[in-house]
């Protein structure tokens, strides 16, 4: 029951820094909303080309949005020196950063999924790629979470680790967003797309069970 309480606690606390800070948490959002708005304007207002790489164009700006959110994810915490405490709890250091990881998904990918609904009506995606891009969105942010939370704890104690992070977390990207486009984009088609939606489940299964415990080998690195 303790750790329960820490866990609830520290998604709690999260989500209560975050809604102070709304100008970031705005960030990815509108970022997302501008890069999908503008592919239009760069390849031409064609229904049916803007309809076949609809899956792309979202899945891409997806994954970027999520990464400009990733630095932040125990940055603050490292500054003000909380993250030492958070290391230091007698509870499982990785079940405490599993609660900021799902803290953060809610502030980023959850506000993602519930805005890529009007993005896809705006590219002239068909209802039933529609249902299948949000199964996907479901399934797929979780995994940039976990994963990028992997890279954060690496970098998070270098002064410019931004650049280092991306190159340590876009090649790990690439599964989720070659299995999630070519499930949105084979559904567009009438096929089954069963395969995709597994494999993506699969992977959410394995990073919610390994990832948290790399994250918190490398931020005890990182500290110490």
């Amino acid at each position: 029951m303790a750790l329960l309480r820490a866990f609830i606690a520290i998604i709690r606390r999260d989500l209560i820094l975050a809604f102070r800070r709304r100008a970031e948490m705005l960030n990815p959002i509108l970022f997302f909303i501008i890069v999908v708005t503008l592919f239009p304007l760069g390849v031409g207002a064609q229904p049916q080309l803007l309809q076949s790489i609809a899956p792309g164009i979202i899945w891409v700006s997806a994954l970027l949005a999520a990464m400009l959110s990733l630095d932040g994810l125990f940055r603050s915490d490292f500054d003000d020196g909380s993250l030492e405490q958070l290391l230091l709890s007698p509870h499982p250091t990785s079940i405490l950063i599993l609660g900021k990881i799902i803290a953060h998904w809610l502030v980023t990918g959850l506000p993602l999924i519930l805005v890529a609904p009007l993005l896809a009506e705006f590219l002239g995606m068909h209802t039933d790629a529609l249902i299948i891009l949000l199964k996907t969105l479901i399934l797929g942010t979780p995994v940039l979470s976990l994963v990028g939370a992997i890279g954060v704890a690496l970098t998070v104690g270098l002064r410019r680790g931004g650049m280092i992070l991306s190159l340590l977390v876009l090649p790990l990207y690439v599964p989720v967003l070659i299995f999630a486009s070519n499930a949105v984009e084979m559904a567009s088609g009438g096929l089954p797309v069963d395969a995709q939606i597994n494999i993506l489940l699969a992977m959410l299964c394995l990073a919610l069970v390994l990832a948290p415990l790399p994250a918190s080998a490398a931020l005890k690195m990182s500290v110490s």
